[in-house]
């Protein structure tokens, strides 16, 4: 049975650490407390008191003042490696840990999984060739030395760089090295933590390497464990849930969250908010219990998205680039039917092909897989699609030799939508207002990520009032826009209501409109 010793990495609120090492500690694990030594030697010294008598506690004979970016977080990590390795000769596995994670299975379920495979979880990307630095310096990080903090010494920081960078003054990565990087937050084998110190005695050359690079905490366990362990005994990923913000900002979690952590396919969670009071206390209570069962549905990363995404709605006014060339053309027509339930307007457009000669497309800006005639490439993926709409939809004229033509677009498109209506030739909208039961809405979920098979049912009906008002939203939005030609048909209508907008949209006699108004189970689901 996997028994965990915990390195914890911390700097504030001794109560909390107290509570967090009791708790882990409860059911016969382990923890390692590394304190920075930049903090009050008072809570220091609070939290040594208060765990005084934990027999499953320990500390690093030394302590680090820690800053962000710099050696001394890795410094730190090895010291409280070091005490556990030494307190704990029966810690199968090492999880490292901050002050602001907390365990979000029960320790039951932790063991059992660690138990499961005979490898390490540790994030370990390849450097170069990997795209895990989003934006930012990459190279530099390493190949220049780096020894003042960026963040507490900005100035004496750039200035040692930019002097490095004019005097080319770069080095080699060890050759025997192959540089990885991922998230500090790992679990890894007792074997694999000794080798690593092993290796810390054997090659001060790569400590001497990485102790001037830049973040190091990202790369250092990171390219060592990949350096010693076999490649088919790591498991790329970490087995702590935590999401950033658009704008590089962890997300922080709070007590409404209890369930959505629970379902993710993670073992602990980063960061709780330190006013989740009750978060914690149900958290703290979930770790000690015994035949916990937990359903996997592991949406929340997707949900968050969809959720934030609501409120970064923006509009451009200005035509892009590839756009100013010229319009559509002022004799054609461009036919837009707009509709949520995708099924419905294909089957439309379906029954439009039958009655009528206009070319009809499905939904060629929201399906990678639509039918499109070969275009010379401008066709081949949705991003050049997007990019190069207009230019798309000219060639599209030009290849049916029609004037007229029918698409397909989902509700959410509303800056197609406004490049289309503002162009020179003629577009008229088509809104197809469908009714949507709970059993689509969560269909709708499924097909789109934000929930899983395994999803609760609670969490599934929390989610289903927000996906419906979020159709609204996209519905009023539309409306708001004020777009000329714009017709509507409802399911709720008789197909004579229907049949007058569809006369106008498709510039029919009203009989032939009625005939595709009555097509068979249109509004089917």
């Amino acid at each position: 049975m996997a028994k965990i010793a915990f390195i914890l990495l911390c700097h504030k609120d001794p109560d909390a650490v107290i509570k967090q090492a009791q708790s882990l500690t409860a059911v016969g694990d382990y923890m390692s407390i590394h304190f920075d030594a930049s903090a009050p030697q008072a809570d220091y010294d609070k939290i040594r008191k208060g765990l005084a008598d934990n027999p499953n506690v320990t500390f690093p004979k030394r302590r680090i003042r820690c800053g962000w970016g710099e050696w001394s977080l890795v410094q730190a990590t090895l010291n409280a490696v070091e005490a556990a390795v030494a307190a704990f000769p029966r810690a199968t596995h090492f999880y490292m840990l901050s002050g602001d994670c907390m365990a979000i299975k029960s320790a039951e379920y932790a063991h059992e999984f660690l138990d499961r495979r005979e490898v390490d979880y540790i994030e370990s990307f390849d450097y170069f060739k990997s795209d895990w630095i989003k934006t930012g310096w990459k190279e530099e990080r390493l190949i220049y030395r780096h020894w003042f903090n960026e963040r507490t010494q900005k100035k004496r920081f750039y200035a040692a760089f930019n002097l490095q960078k004019r005097l080319g003054l770069t080095r080699r990565i060890p050759e025997d090295i192959e540089v990885m990087i991922g998230s500090q937050w790992w679990c890894l084998r007792r074997r694999t933590v000794e080798w690593i110190l092993e290796f810390c005695k054997q090659r001060p050359d790569v400590l001497r390497f990485f102790r001037t690079t830049w973040i190091p905490d990202e790369t250092f366990f990171q390219t060592l464990v990949r350096h010693l362990v076999p490649e088919h005994e790591i498991e790329s990923r970490t087995l702590t849930f935590l999401m950033f913000t658009d704008y590089g900002m962890p997300v922080v979690f709070y007590n409404d969250h209890y369930d959505l952590l629970l379902g993710q396919d993670f073992l602990f969670a980063r960061k709780i908010s330190p006013e989740a009071r009750e978060l914690k206390r149900r958290l703290g209570v979930l770790y000690a219990a015994e035949g916990a069962r937990f359903q996997i549905s592991n949406e929340g990363r997707s949900l968050f998205r969809f959720l934030t995404g609501k409120g970064r709605i923006g509009r451009r006014f200005a035509p892009r680039f590839w756009e100013t060339e010229s319009t559509l053309g002022r004799e054609r027509e461009l036919l837009i039917v707009v509709c949520k339930k995708w099924h419905v307007a294909k089957r439309l457009l379906g029954r439009i092909r039958k009655m009528t000669n206009i070319p009809c497309i499905d939904y060629l800006f929201n399906e990678e897989s639509c039918a499109l005639p070969d275009l010379g490439g401008i066709q081949s993926t949705m991003g050049k699609r997007h990019r190069h709409r207009r230019a798309l939809m000219r060639m599209l004229f030009d290849y049916y030799e029609s004037d007229r033509l029918i698409i397909c677009m989902d509700p959410s498109n509303l800056d197609l939508l406004e490049d289309f209506c503002g162009d020179r030739a003629v577009t008229r909208l088509l809104e197809i207002e469908c009714q949507f039961s709970d059993s689509y809405l969560v269909g709708h979920a499924l097909r789109v990520g934000l929930a899983g098979d395994r999803t609760p049912a609670e969490t599934l009906s929390r989610l289903l009032p927000t996906i419906r008002n979020d159709m609204v939203h996209e519905s009023d939005r539309i409306r708001d826009a004020n777009f000329d030609n714009h017709l509507r048909v409802r399911e709720t209508d008789p197909p004579e209501i229907n049949a007058v907008a569809l006369a106008a949209f498709l510039g029919l006699e009203e009989d032939k409109a009625r005939a595709i108004a009555e097509t068979e189970h249109l509004f089917a689901d």
